[in-house]
């Protein structure tokens, strides 16, 4: 679809009764409603649903399917994901208490004889608070909740483990976590798999990890794997084994017993791809090194731990 089908598309949209139509289509039990119902519905006349109807149809958002002597309205089935795209925009996903207790539950099984169920709520409901503020985590703040809760809890379980028990990790922080620190993690894992845990958190997290870093990582086989940038909390700075910073300054609070790396780096905001390529290869270099010394010899940062 070109550009300017595109913007059709949005304009027909940006009609309330347009979209409300669609939207009583798309939530519909079979996928199709009759233009009847619609205005019943929508509180209109016929003749002004069937008149938005007709526009929809010319532009192919809608099919019209005859049965008998009534007429189905669908959105045709390679339109049904664009469309209830395009219609939920940026609209939050609500996070109910019920969404929360849902959430803490599965949580407190997942981790039954680490934390208890107070403990595990409290992590979900701050996760929660610190995600809302950024905008851009409104989309799937609820899975993403799930998602943070887990991973500080994972990290809160791990700072309690002996040396010898302790899968080596790495946390990387920059400012958003929404480039150079998701660069380094997701070539650091690719990498190491699962012979190093790796976590990442920004001092003022973006909305979302930039699309030319993804871009640059495709370039090079390395998946992102579902990243998003999330906060710097206390206990995955306790569970890190070596933290490296990235332009963060003072963000990052200092713990006995860690590994404290910083790597002068550019910052890829608002550089075209070829630049982002020249970080990307800086790190990998950087992330080669660093790999060594986690894996085995002198500089294995649990070895003297």
């Amino acid at each position: 679809m070109g550009i300017s089908d595109s913007t059709v598309e949005l304009k027909l949209l940006a009609d309330p009764t347009r979209a409300r139509i669609l939207s009583l289509i798309l939530e519909s039990s079979d996928g199709r409603r009759l233009v009847g119902s619609m205005a019943a519905e929508l509180g209109l006349r016929q003749p002004t649903v069937s008149h938005h109807v007709k526009a929809l149809l010319a532009e192919g958002l809608l099919r019209r399917d005859p049965e008998g002597r009534q007429v189905w309205y669908s959105i045709p089935p390679g339109q049904v994901d664009r469309m209830a795209e395009l219609l939920r925009g940026n609209r939050p996903v609500p996070v109910t208490d019920a969404v929360l207790r849902r959430i803490s539950a599965d949580l407190t099984t997942r981790f039954a004889g680490t934390f208890g169920p107070e403990t595990v709520d409290r992590y979900v409901r701050e996760s929660r608070a610190l995600l809302a503020e950024r905008a851009g985590a409104a989309r799937h703040l609820p899975s993403l909740t799930a998602r943070f809760a887990a991973d500080r809890l994972s990290a809160l379980a791990k700072a309690d483990l002996p040396p010898a028990e302790r899968v080596p990790e790495v946390l990387f922080v920059c400012v958003q976590n929404a480039g150079r620190s998701q660069l380094a993690a997701a070539i650091l894992r690719h990498l190491a798999g699962d012979r190093v845990r790796v976590r990442t958190a920004g001092s003022a997290p973006a909305d979302a990890v930039r699309s030319v870093v993804v871009t640059a990582l495709d370039e090079i086989g390395v998946p992102l794997d579902g990243e998003y940038p999330k906060p710097l909390t206390d206990e995955v700075v306790r569970a890190a084994d070596v933290v490296v910073t990235m332009g963060c300054g003072d963000a990052c609070p200092v713990y006995p017993g860690r590994r404290y790396l910083d790597w002068d780096l550019e910052d890829p905001v608002g550089l075209p791809l070829p630049g982002v390529r020249g970080i990307r290869d800086d790190i990998e270099a950087r992330v080669r090194g660093l790999l060594g010394s986690l894996t085995g010899g002198p500089g294995n940062p649990l070895a003297n731990q």
